[in-house]
């Protein structure tokens, strides 16, 4: 890497680190799309991303029918021409018994925290409650490589 080459892992971590809001883009049975925004708490080196949101809500029940996903995090306030993002494929499941235990230990973490989200028990994401604990499972991220050919999505491991 040059000096004129950013660390293209790096965008991708700073990207992650500092935006509490990814879209997610789902489709149902037949293949309709759908894109959402959700707030977000990523663990294991960004592979795990979290979120709540209700069984009831479209991208919800899309994710029951279909569990492959696809995720855009990105800074929407970055003037125009200079904005990054961070796109990523997953597989995306609500949580119950121990993975809920286990995503209740990310969620909503620090950095959630502090932009006013907050500690969740298990028993506040379980029937009869509105909302669940949900997880995608991230296979692979990329970033568009500003020394490639326009919007040409270069694979990063943040």
């Amino acid at each position: 890497m040059t000096d004129q080459q950013p660390d293209l892992d790096a965008v991708a971590r700073a990207i992650l680190d500092t935006n509490h809001y990814m879209t997610l883009g789902t489709a149902d049975a037949d293949g309709h799309p759908w894109v959402s925004p959700v707030f977000f708490a990523a663990a294991s080196g960004y592979r795990d991303l979290y979120w709540i949101s209700s069984p009831e809500a479209t991208h919800s029940r899309n994710l029951a029918a279909r569990p492959e996903l696809s995720i855009v995090v990105f800074d929407s306030k970055a003037p125009v021409g200079t904005g990054q993002a961070v796109y990523m494929a997953a597989t995306a499941a609500e949580l119950s018994g121990a993975d809920l235990d286990r995503g209740l230990q990310v969620y909503p973490g620090e950095a959630g925290r502090r932009a006013g989200a907050r500690d969740r028990a298990p028993a506040d994401l379980l029937a009869p409650s509105l909302y669940r604990l949900y997880h995608a499972s991230v296979t692979q991220h990329w970033v568009l490589d500003p020394g490639a050919a326009p919007d040409q999505r270069t694979p990063v491991s943040p």
